[in-house]
């Protein structure tokens, strides 16, 4: 997630000061990928030292305000030109869980397995939810009256949709790899024992079901 980007964004539309940078990006990401006050102020330090912003004078209240530089406006635009790349994807702690839980003995993976498709498939349903509402006109708690704001939390609240739809198809996949790598251990196992027991492979390879997960 690129704050630097989403900050330089709105201040592309007029001066802002932290607080309402922060207010704003929560609204329009319908507080998906939520922000503290220290979190906005370090970026937009950040963005000083680099020339991307610069202060804009302060309101009675003595907040400091911000805008955006024409070097930072150049930076927002290559940002919006460029795609996303997908050679350095970001670390999945459920892909990196279940990478872990085969390598350690005495976890039981597929329960690890089974209990995140609960959890996903609840989560599923809470944003098909969420997205029906959006669709039937209510407006979102919170919401920024911003124009476009509605269609960008909509959006935002589709790909949450389609990214938890794939993870439970993957959930998917894994269970019957795991009953497949599972199926194999036995076989190897079995002919190991009559290569043990009769000097040779056995006569004919013993048939496993797949073997059934616990619910």
């Amino acid at each position: 997630m690129s704050i630097r980007h989403g900050l330089l964004a709105l201040l592309d539309q007029g001066p802002r000061y932290g607080y309402q940078l922060r207010t704003e990006f929560e609204a329009r990401t319908g507080a998906t990928w939520p922000l503290n006050v220290g979190q906005v102020y370090t970026t937009l330090a950040r963005l000083e030292r680099d020339g991307l912003v610069v202060p804009a004078g302060e309101d009675e209240e003595g907040h400091q305000f911000y805008e955006a530089t024409e070097a930072g406006r150049a930076e927002l635009r290559t940002w919006f030109d460029t795609p996303v790349p997908r050679t350095n994807p970001p670390r999945d702690e459920l892909a990196i869980k279940l990478a872990m839980a085969v390598t350690v003995p005495g976890v039981d993976v597929p329960a690890v397995v089974q209990g995140q498709r609960r959890h996903s498939i609840k989560a599923l349903q809470d944003y098909t939810r969420l997205k029906a509402r959006a669709l039937a006109g209510e407006s979102r708690p919170g919401g920024s009256g911003q124009p476009g704001a509605d269609l960008a939390w909509l959006l935002v609240l589709e790909q949450l949709i389609f990214q938890t739809e794939a993870e439970v198809r993957w959930l998917d996949h894994c269970e019957t790899r795991l009953a497949q790598h599972a199926e194999a251990e036995q076989a190897r196992a079995a002919e190991r024992r009559a290569a043990g027991a009769g000097g040779g492979p056995a006569a004919a390879p013993a048939r496993f079901g797949r073997r059934r997960s616990k619910t």
